[in-house]
């Protein structure tokens, strides 16, 4: 599943190409035609990110509301002049088409129209998004810091903190040598802060540089594989040079370093 950084940076390309442009809007797949149908040929005021969601408006106060999920694939095209448009790729759920560019979503978990308020309440279920300068700081430290749930649950759960997905879970507590099963009420609020602002950090990296790099003063690279961590999927801490533990939680892979992090007592 695309983490945080990856949908902003979606978004935020969108919204440069499509702001205040009328889009034709289809479904070559068929799944959506009732959905396009409904806003298709209306103006794109915005579009913008809410933690791993991506939320298109249009004129009218209709949205399109699109969640990738796991398998969930976004294809950009820039459309030549005198040539015709890209056949679609695949089952493409939906198709954004404006004068410059053309936006194909395939395989989404959601993909639906929203109206009458309908955006409030799935925004409204959406926790603090480090990402957006709108972002409610202290609704995130008030459900960490009254929590007895871990520390790598917390920071995973969209409702509590939304963008932060399982490699940068890994990598945030890695840094602030916290522990895994570390619980949400025995972190106090400078070290809550620090999280918070490290997070923000790594996020806006990895917008800008279209990758998750959470190591200090990471050059550019060329490989076709840019991302760069310290200790997911690794054998060694870079820190102390000892094993990095592979463990389970909520069936997704995580690992930490049993000598930077130890168990909170």
């Amino acid at each position: 599943m695309p983490e945080g950084h990856t949908i902003h940076r979606a978004a935020r390309q969108h919204h440069r190409i499509f702001r205040n442009k009328t889009l034709a809007v289809s479904s070559p797949q068929g799944r959506f035609g009732d959905g396009a149908s409904i806003i298709d040929g209306r103006r794109c005021a915005r579009v913008e990110a809410w933690g791993k969601h991506l939320i298109y408006a249009f004129d009218g106060d209709v949205f399109l509301h699109v969640h990738l999920g796991l398998f969930g694939r976004i294809r950009k095209a820039k459309l030549k002049p005198d040539e015709d448009v890209p056949e679609p790729k695949g089952a493409v759920r939906v198709r954004l088409l404006g004068p410059t560019h053309v936006i194909d979503i395939n395989g989404p978990t959601i993909c639906e129209v929203l109206v009458d308020g309908e955006l409030a309440r799935v925004t409204d279920r959406i926790g603090p998004d480090l990402l957006r300068a709108d972002a409610d700081v202290e609704r995130a430290w008030q459900r960490i810091s009254k929590s007895k749930a871990p520390l790598s649950r917390l920071l995973m759960d969209q409702s509590v903190v939304a963008g932060i997905g399982n490699i940068y879970r890994t990598e945030i507590l890695w840094r602030h040598r916290l522990h895994p099963d570390t619980p949400g009420k025995m972190l106090d609020r400078d070290a809550f802060d620090a999280l918070w602002a490290d997070s923000v950090a790594l996020l806006e990296i990895g917008v800008k540089r279209n990758a998750i790099i959470t190591v200090d003063h990471a050059g550019p690279s060329r490989l076709r594989y840019r991302e760069r961590t310290n200790i997911f999927n690794k054998p060694s801490c870079p820190r102390c040079e000892g094993p990095i533990e592979r463990v389970e939680i909520a069936g997704r892979r995580a690992f930490f370093c049993a000598t930077c992090q130890p168990p909170f007592e």
